[in-house]
């Protein structure tokens, strides 16, 4: 199969909607990172997203709709926040759970009675979602466990010859994958931390959890078992610039090309260390995170990530897609 890499058109559109019509995926823009996108009505299109990631069947999907889209029509209800956070934040980077009416394949959900569904403000995600005017099943648009992909030829290397068609909107300007927020009970709960923060939300909704998954639960959203964006070289944890020293001497001595992702500030007590500057903000280090975990896996033999400081707003969603990139506090 030949992939076609393409900007946002009138002709690219209607070949992703013939695509999309046909059972095929097609992988887009969104504002977070890129998509792979199936009919949700369509057992055979989404078990096709599975297959192509090697996603493990019991990690559930996110319905991608366009901002005029009747919610209603998939959905079983909302409680009264969950109105109020729709017309704060979307279309954005949050993703809303709601009691499902079956109306999609059961395969985006898992089996779940609940279905997620995101708006994205992606222009070109709005162009693509309108073209194909059904609601998209997608997960991240790279391998399963992968670094998850903010440009289009993140997502060539992963699925060149195994996809029609890649809707190129350029880079990604958020970073992260969406906020993933559970709104089936009386207070909203975050599932997946994002750039949608705890805080912002229950500015809006008057109170928010964050949800604890208890040993052996199937996940309820996306992001939130197995090891996630991980590159495709021997990576470190370290705690702080010290300990990051240390583990780069020692792959060094052994010959090894060790690099040290790390925010901007820790960059000066590594005396000349190769590092990848993740920048200052929680916004800044969310934009780069993805992009320099793929250089890193190209440049490097180990890949050591420095705890941030700071832990809170953007930051939460950061340092959870770092620990699980890098698998924590141990050597992977």
């Amino acid at each position: 199969m030949t992939t076609e890499v393409l900007g946002i058109s009138e002709e690219s559109l209607c070949k992703a909607k013939k695509y999309i019509e046909e059972g095929e995926a097609v992988a887009f823009h969104t504002e977070t990172v890129y998509g792979l996108g199936a009919n949700a009505f369509s057992d055979e299109a989404v078990r096709k997203i599975f297959a192509l990631k090697g996603r493990p069947a019991d990690n559930p999907l996110i319905a991608h709709v366009h901002a005029d889209y009747d919610l209603s029509r998939l959905i079983d209800g909302e409680p009264p926040y969950a109105a109020a956070l729709r017309a704060a934040f979307l279309p954005g980077p949050l993703t809303m759970v709601y009691p499902s009416k079956g109306k999609v394949s059961k395969y985006v959900s898992c089996g779940l009675d609940t279905l997620a569904v995101r708006v994205p403000s992606s222009p070109a995600a709005q162009a693509f979602l309108r073209a194909a005017d059904l609601p998209v099943a997608a997960p991240s648009a790279n391998l399963s466990k992968h670094v998850s992909p903010v440009t289009a030829r993140h997502v060539l290397d992963d699925f060149g010859g195994k996809i029609p068609l890649i809707l190129d909107g350029g880079n990604c300007s958020g970073g992260i994958e969406s906020t993933v927020l559970d709104c089936t009970g009386e207070v909203p709960q975050i599932l997946r931390e994002g750039l949608v923060t705890r805080e912002m939300i229950a500015a809006v909704a008057g109170d928010c959890g964050v949800y604890v998954p208890q040993e052996g639960e199937r996940p309820k959203s996306p992001g939130m078992a197995y090891k996630h964006y991980s590159p495709c070289c021997r990576t470190a944890w370290a705690k702080s610039a010290e300990e990051a020293l240390q583990i780069y001497k020692n792959e060094d001595m052994g010959c090894g090309k060790p690099l040290i992702l790390c925010e901007s500030g820790v960059i000066p007590k590594l005396f000349g260390a190769r590092a990848l500057d993740l920048g200052d903000t929680g916004e800044e280090m969310a934009r780069r995170l993805y992009a320099l975990l793929r250089e890193g896996e190209r440049k490097a033999t180990l890949l050591i990530g420095v705890e941030p400081k700071e832990k809170g707003g953007v930051m939460a969603g950061v340092m959870n897609r770092m620990l699980r990139a890098f698998g924590g506090d141990h050597e992977t």
